[in-house]
C-alpha cells in the first residue's frame, strides 16, 4: 500500500489511539493559531488532492476558525420596531455556509 492508503486508513478509524491522540494535540495546537492562518500544506493530504490540490506553485492553503451557532440580529439592547414577524433577534438562521463565510475571510 502507499502512503496516502495508509493516511486515509488513519483517517477512516477515528477512534484509534493515534487519531484521538492526533485530534487532541492539533485542537490544542489550533486554538493557540490565530483565527486565520496560512499553512504551507494541507493537514490531508490525500483527501486534498482527492479534491484537486497540487504541491506547487500557485496552491495556498488558508485554516480559518468560523464560530458555531446561528446569527444573532445586531440591534442595540435588543430594541427592535415593526410587526411581531419582524422581531426575531437570536434565532435567525444565516443564509451562508461556514465554508462560504470562511473562504470569504481567506480572501
Amino acid at each position: 500500500m502507499g502512503a496516502y492508503k495508509y493516511v486515509s486508513e488513519l483517517w477512516r478509524k477515528k477512534q484509534s489511539d493515534v487519531m484521538r491522540f492526533l485530534q487532541r494535540v492539533r485542537c490544542w495546537e489550533y486554538r493557540q493559531h490565530p483565527a486565520i492562518v496560512r499553512v504551507n500544506h494541507p493537514t490531508r493530504p490525500d483527501k486534498a488532492r482527492r479534491l484537486g490540490y497540487k504541491a506547487k506553485q500557485g496552491y495556498v492553503v488558508y485554516r480559518v476558525r468560523v464560530r458555531r451557532g446561528g446569527r444573532k440580529r445586531p440591534v442595540p439592547k435588543g430594541i427592535v420596531y415593526g410587526k411581531p414577524t419582524n422581531q426575531g433577534v437570536t434565532q435567525l438562521k444565516f443564509q451562508r455556509s461556514k465554508r462560504s463565510v470562511a473562504e470569504e475571510r481567506a480572501g
